[in-house]
């Protein structure tokens, strides 16, 4: 079964032929240097044909709000304060509210008040219209809308999405073989082919480094020459976990601290099957984890890529040595948790990965080729991804 967010079976077949340089790459190194690439040229691929490229972001409202007034309210007061929310235009006439901690149920008697942040209701529905006292940052919750027989439409209500963008990043490895060396016999080999065969292996490390450290800027805009450069994960996900200051200990999580942060929050959105690229010591880490209770299970479907899978109730991480995390200052105790499906290889029309032969001057004595590749990163949404970083010891 192939990994959630990539295509086919998740495995090379006997007559697979790879249609670009990114699928060759993968099926002759799925462990090597880039394994993001490695997953995103067998997951979704898309052109642009603009480097500049936008996708929209949208999702449901959690339609939670929260009491804001510091002695609270009694149980018969109708007009309560909250906290400033966007959540607050969702309350019409006939919404139905009701208060977490004590469970009473109130209708909304007018809309809200969008700007003072004001709802007016009717208390104690289903209890003769006795209220329970409200304390101040208790949770009220939308849980629906009654109108009575004979009623009218309530007034509308919508939401917009967001835009977010990113760009396509022009990456260049060049190869020159002098024509003496073209025609020396060489025990390695034909060194033209070998010098291309370790290009392709650098130009792929050049996309995977610039897609996890990348940061999203354009110089020189106006001209005719501009220089873009495509955003990476760790400028991109706004989840960041410091384990030096978010946990009980610095530097330090736990078996249960980790399990309570992957259920409540890491697999709260997205899929229930993640990938998590990890540096050395936190790999040590679940590996000591690993000896209390949990049996490390091989991943198949992922197109080679070593995994190994994390189980817990609320879904699968699935763990990878990220060799570019050894070579990385800082990332051996980082951990990059990514939902496959909302991320996006885009690549400029005519321009994916691709060896461009023979760009040498005419009067040059030898060859000179080079690998081209005019791509960038899309993260459709923001919340399913999470960074993990500090996480010395269990």
């Amino acid at each position: 079964m192939a990994i959630v967010g990539l295509r086919g079976t998740g495995e090379f077949s006997v007559d697979f032929r790879p249609t670009n340089y990114r699928q060759l790459f993968t099926l002759l190194e799925p462990n090597g240097t880039a394994p993001l690439q490695a997953l995103l040229s067998m997951a979704s691929s898309e052109s642009t044909d603009d480097p500049k490229f936008n996708h929209f972001r949208d999702e449901l409202p959690d339609r939670v709000l929260r009491i804001n007034n510091s002695g609270g309210y009694n149980t018969s007061a109708t007009a309560m304060v909250v906290d400033s929310s966007d959540d607050t235009a969702f309350v019409v006439t006939g919404t139905i509210i009701v208060n977490v901690r004590t469970g009473e149920v109130m209708r909304a008697s007018a809309n809200a008040n969008t700007t003072t942040h004001t709802l007016t209701v009717e208390r104690g529905i289903g209890n003769s219209g006795t209220g329970v006292a409200m304390l101040d940052n208790d949770y009220l919750a939308i849980a629906g809308f009654a109108d009575s027989e004979g009623g009218t439409a309530p007034d509308p209500i919508s939401f917009d999405p967001t835009t977010d963008y990113n760009y396509t990043q022009i990456f260049k490895m060049a190869v020159s073989v002098s024509g003496t060396l073209q025609n020396t016999y060489l025990r390695t080999g034909d060194k033209e082919q070998e010098q291309l065969t370790k290009a392709l292996k650098l130009h792929m490390g050049d996309m995977e480094r610039a897609f996890f450290f990348g940061k999203r800027a354009e110089q020189n805009g106006s001209t005719a020459q501009p220089t873009r450069y495509t955003g990476g994960l760790t400028n991109m996900i706004t989840n960041v976990v410091d384990a030096a200051s978010a946990f009980a200990t610095a530097n330090k999580i736990t078996e249960k601290e980790f399990d309570r942060k992957l259920v409540e929050d890491i697999f709260a959105y997205g899929s229930a099957e993640k990938v998590a690229f990890c540096g050395a010591k936190v790999v040590a880490n679940m590996q000591e984890i690993g000896k209390n209770r949990w049996t490390p299970q091989q991943v198949s479907g992922s197109y080679g890529v070593s995994m190994t899978r994390y189980a817990t109730f609320a879904g699968d991480l699935l763990v990878h040595l990220h060799p570019m995390f050894r070579q990385v200052p800082g990332m051996e105790d980082a951990m990059i948790i990514l939902d496959m499906p909302n991320l996006n290889y885009r690549y400029m029309k005519g321009r994916d990965t691709q060896l461009i032969r023979d760009v040498h001057t005419n009067d040059f004595d030898g060859v000179k080729h080079q690998y081209l590749s005019e791509c960038g990163l899309e993260m459709l949404q923001g919340k399913p991804h999470y960074y993990i970083k500090n996480w010395q010891t269990v």
